[in-house]
């Protein structure tokens, strides 16, 4: 075991214990590394000659910390210099060694986007939670959110990311990319997600939503017309209807049981809320960072999948 520096034993004795302190302490303590580790380490780079490289544990780890908290590269290189709470989460002593570069974190994300390790690392964690007996199969809650993107064309192009797309929602136009996710409908936990252009329909993306064993389909009204597109799997679908639907029905029993129905149908929509809600205030991922869907549909991956540890942790 290595000799803990006086800073270590400082910050150890300190009587309160921070947000940030309880925060990645809870990471630490529920996320299952050693499983994405096994499929990271194949692919990772082996130095045989100059400075020996960070190993992949420690990069992960980074790559974790620079996720929670939204962090640019150069923005968690510094931060593992200024913060005690990150630098101990990614278990660096600044007597002994320097942190890993900025340099070195974009060569570990590109690494990741090249082979689809961010899938792998998703899908892990969620075999992790099933495990746990927390992802079930009994339905599926589809949903989607807007990402918002830079609009400045202040850039090498002059102009905005030809990728994203900038789509009408209400009297409001949005300019970015769409996160569509399939969440349990007991637990909440996302189980699939999919990134696409924000000028694509919700309702199309509903087949590469199901894992394939769900019993029931839940979705707003924007899914409308949903179990037309499945082909081989067809769940029982329970879509919430436009209020101008419901205005539209003739006086009678159907018309009068509406309200409640749609009210039954939007209380078990709302569970679908709470993996956007983490994603988008605890983790701060409200704008896309990247140019290009590539990068910016690898991200969500490990997003929702520490999502869905962030909400199972208790």
């Amino acid at each position: 075991m290595s000799q803990r520096s006086f800073s270590d034993l400082e910050y150890s004795a300190k009587r309160k214990q921070t947000r940030r302190d309880r925060f990645l302490g809870e990471i630490d303590a529920i996320t299952p590394l050693a499983a994405p580790l096994e499929g990271i380490e194949p692919h990772y780079p082996k130095g045989k000659r100059g400075r020996p490289p960070s190993g992949p544990a420690r990069m992960l780890r980074m790559y974790v910390a620079q996720q929670c908290f939204n962090l640019s590269d150069e923005g968690v290189e510094d931060a593992v210099y200024d913060i005690q709470a990150i630098r101990r989460f990614v278990g660096i002593d600044l007597s002994r060694e320097d942190a890993p570069d900025a340099t070195t974190l974009l060569q570990f994300r590109r690494l990741l986007e090249q082979h689809n390790l961010t899938q792998m690392i998703f899908d892990r964690i969620n075999a992790h939670l099933q495990q746990r007996g927390l992802l079930l199969h009994e339905g599926t809650v589809v949903d989607a959110t807007l990402i918002a993107a830079p609009t400045s064309t202040k850039n090498r192009e002059k102009a905005r990311d030809p990728e994203m797309h900038q789509p009408k929602k209400g009297n409001q136009w949005y300019f970015g990319m769409k996160a569509h996710i399939g969440a349990d409908l007991v637990t909440g936990l996302v189980h699939t997600v999919k990134g696409t252009a924000s000028n694509v329909s919700d309702v199309s993306q509903v087949p590469k939503l199901l894992h394939g064993e769900e019993e029931s389909l839940h979705g707003d009204a924007g899914y409308m017309g949903a179990a037309k597109r499945l082909k081989a799997h067809r769940p029982e679908t329970h879509i919430a209807r436009k209020r101008g639907t419901v205005r539209a029905l003739p006086e009678g029993a159907e018309r009068d049981q509406a309200p409640t129905d749609e009210r039954r149908k939007a209380q078990l929509l709302s569970i679908v809320e709470h993996p956007f809600h983490v994603v988008k205030n605890p983790f701060g991922y409200r704008k896309v960072r990247y140019r290009g869907l590539k990068k910016n549909t690898a991200q969500p991956n490990s997003l929702f999948a520490l999502a869905n540890l962030y909400r199972a942790r208790r």
